[in-house]
């Protein structure tokens, strides 16, 4: 930001008889400085009210607690005091109707919002920004309207991790493969896919939770980088405004955009969790897999093929994960050469921020309807858990457990793959001679006890294991942890 937008008025050192020239509405408030109004594309590109206007909630809410500061740091008088918060009074009103008139030549919405008040109040609107810069403003802007808006995120973050708890719950102990190299590798319960990502979105939440905690460290204060030497009462304005403590540093508290792009990264890591739910939800409802089906309500058809069931939804978020991706990046970017402070590059730090949140709480109830909706055809996912070779492992660990070395054992058993291949036969329907053959210590009549129900059964050693009976643990516990939540928020 310039030396004149950070609301200073140097006014002239030397006197002239030359007239000052007129100020424009195009030169905004800031009048002293500059003997001319900026330049038409300057002045194009300094626009940022068309976004930030989303702010004025919070900068009006910034200011009060700021006028009332002002008072009783005895800086204003308990009229001026009055008429600013009455003003500011009328204008959040305005805005909240959607009434409010910008004016795109005052650049951004901190000067729209101070001369309306200005012209509404007359000169005590001039005294609001005593001890003020738009550097620490906009820096405290900022924190709140993330604060808010994270709340908003959670909520929803939370109806589609309970969604997924209840879904794995009504599955029950139904059976489908799991896959590496999207390759069939061993039986695991549909509750178990379902619950890897509760768990992966649980995360998403609980850095969230640590973002907010940082985010309570109020700038309001740090002036246009060097603070002030004006008695402010700093402690007021965080208190009134809920903020837990005070920047320690006045460069840092102005200059740093870290905790935009720690939300921004959050919000990154949880839109890939999405896309990657959204990935396995296509696959699933293709007619190749088969696994499930998705209401007509939730699926689009094709312009052209009448017979086509589309799953635009999920993609539609796979495809705007990408999005918070590029915000990310974006604002990585901008930051990464600024020199210490303030610099106006930081104005492009919003538009990434709403997109992000905007993107967010588009695809989270999005991903909730589709999970609380989707049919799984039990048949299909049976029997494709069911697949003959996918007792491999088991066979390979019973080995070892008769003293065989795992890596003698895995080859022993991949030999005994590859004759039940060339046999177009199941492990199962081996003869136990040939079993013995290749694999010696094994028990005889092993092979026939690898049922599906058995293999799912064993995996209860693990914690995280996809046994029916920990399956079932893991959901109970889920739905406690939802449960505190949902309570300390009432």
């Amino acid at each position: 930001m310039s030396v004149s937008s950070n609301g200073h008025n140097l006014g002239n050192s030397k006197k002239t008889k030359k007239a000052m020239p007129k100020q424009t509405a195009s030169s905004g408030l800031l009048k002293g400085r500059l003997a001319q109004g900026p330049h038409k594309a300057l002045q194009m590109a300094s626009v940022s009210v068309t976004f930030d206007k989303r702010l004025a909630p919070y900068d009006i809410q910034g200011s009060l607690a700021h006028a009332r500061m002002l008072f009783e740091a005895s800086l204003i008088s308990r009229q001026e005091f009055d008429d600013i918060s009455r003003g500011l009074k009328i204008l959040d009103e305005k805005v909240s109707k959607e009434e409010f008139s910008y004016d795109s030549s005052l650049e951004d919405v901190h000067m729209n919002l101070e001369k309306a008040l200005t012209d509404l109040i007359g000169q005590a609107g001039a005294k609001l920004h005593t001890a003020r810069s738009r550097n620490d403003q906009v820096a405290t802007d900022e924190r709140l309207f993330l604060i808010d808006n994270l709340r908003i995120v959670e909520n929803n973050l939370f109806d589609l991790r309970l969604a997924l708890v209840n879904r794995a719950k009504k599955a029950g102990p139904l059976p489908m493969p799991g896959y590496t190299h999207l390759q069939r590798a061993q039986p695991v319960l549909v509750a178990h896919h379902l619950m890897a990502y509760y768990q992966m979105l649980t995360r998403d939440r609980e850095r969230l939770l640590g973002l907010e905690s940082r985010l309570k460290v109020m700038p309001l204060g740090s002036g246009a980088l060097a603070g002030t030497g004006l008695p402010i009462k700093p402690r007021v304005t965080a208190s009134l405004l809920g903020f837990t403590s005070l920047a320690p540093n006045s460069l840092d508290a102005v200059a740093s955009r870290d905790l935009l792009m720690e939300f921004l990264s959050i919000s990154a890591i949880m839109a890939v969790h999405l896309s990657r739910l959204a990935e396995d939800l296509i696959l699933w409802c293709s007619q190749e897999f088969n696994f499930a089906a998705l209401p007509d309500n939730l699926t689009t058809t094709s312009s052209m093929m009448p017979h086509k069931k589309n799953p635009d939804g999920a993609e539609l978020i796979r495809g705007k994960a990408g999005r918070t991706i590029g915000n990310l990046v974006t604002l990585l970017t901008v930051v990464k050469g600024l020199p210490m402070s303030y610099n106006r590059d930081l104005q492009e730090d919003k538009e990434p921020l709403f997109d992000t949140i905007d993107t967010l709480n588009l695809i989270l109830p999005l991903a909730t309807a589709m999970i609380e909706s989707i049919e799984f055809k039990e048949e299909n996912l049976k029997k494709a858990a069911d697949d003959p070779f996918m007792a491999a492992t088991d066979l390979a660990d019973h080995l070892v457990q008769k003293g065989v070395p795992f890596r003698l054992a895995h080859e022993q058993v991949g030999r005994l793959v590859v004759l039940a291949l060339s046999k177009n036969i199941a492990l199962r329907d081996l003869e136990d001679s040939l079993v013995l053959k290749y694999c010696p210590e094994a028990e005889p009549g092993l092979v026939k006890k690898l049922s599906l129900d058995n293999l799912l059964a064993k995996r209860d050693t693990t914690p995280g294991g996809t046994a029916p009976a920990v399956v079932s643990l893991r959901i109970k516990e889920a739905l406690d942890e939802l449960d505190g939540e949902k309570r300390a928020k009432s």
